[in-house]
């Protein structure tokens, strides 16, 4: 059985919580961003963007965050920019078009806002996620129970068409 001194194990402990504690301080000096507080807006005021860029307030590295607002101003000047709610829809619902059937269906039921999201972009993305009942072909009723609190999407189950 190997002895150690008591004082020892003391000096070590205390010792270690001092680490534990002088580190803690230094990550609370690290600057940051809180979720979802860029610096950016949809406002088009490329001087309070670039702000955000040098203070490091965007969550991209500074080469992409002063490229970004330099090509939206461009934009801007050229008359393509387009930040309208109308616009987003727009293209929200296009990205559904490569999907078929079902998940086209769910996709803009998301894109509408039916069901739940959570998350957020700056935090690593959203997650939005919508309860599909697919009523089977044939069926005269259905029972539907929602296993959300958000609204149910019923999608038909489409009916094959008999090949000549």
């Amino acid at each position: 059985m190997i002895k150690t001194n008591p004082t020892f194990r003391a000096r070590n402990a205390w010792a270690g919580l001092g680490l534990s504690l002088l580190m803690g301080a230094a990550l609370a000096q690290a600057p940051i961003t809180a979720t979802g507080t860029t610096g950016i807006d949809a406002s088009g005021n490329t001087q309070k963007e670039r702000a955000a860029c040098m203070e490091g307030r965007s969550q991209q590295d500074q080469a992409t965050c002063l490229r970004e607002v330099n090509n939206a101003a461009a934009e801007k000047r050229s008359g393509k920019l387009d930040n309208s709610g109308a616009q987003f829809e727009a293209n929200a619902r296009l990205r559904c078009e490569a999907l078929t059937g079902e998940d086209r269906a769910a996709c803009q039921a998301r894109v509408i806002g039916y069901g739940n999201a959570s998350g957020s972009v700056a935090g690593g993305g959203v997650i939005r996620e919508v309860e599909t009942v697919v009523v089977p072909a044939g069926a005269t009723s259905v029972r539907i129970e929602p296993q959300t609190s958000a609204p149910v999407l019923l999608v038909p189950v489409p009916v094959p068409v008999p090949q000549k």
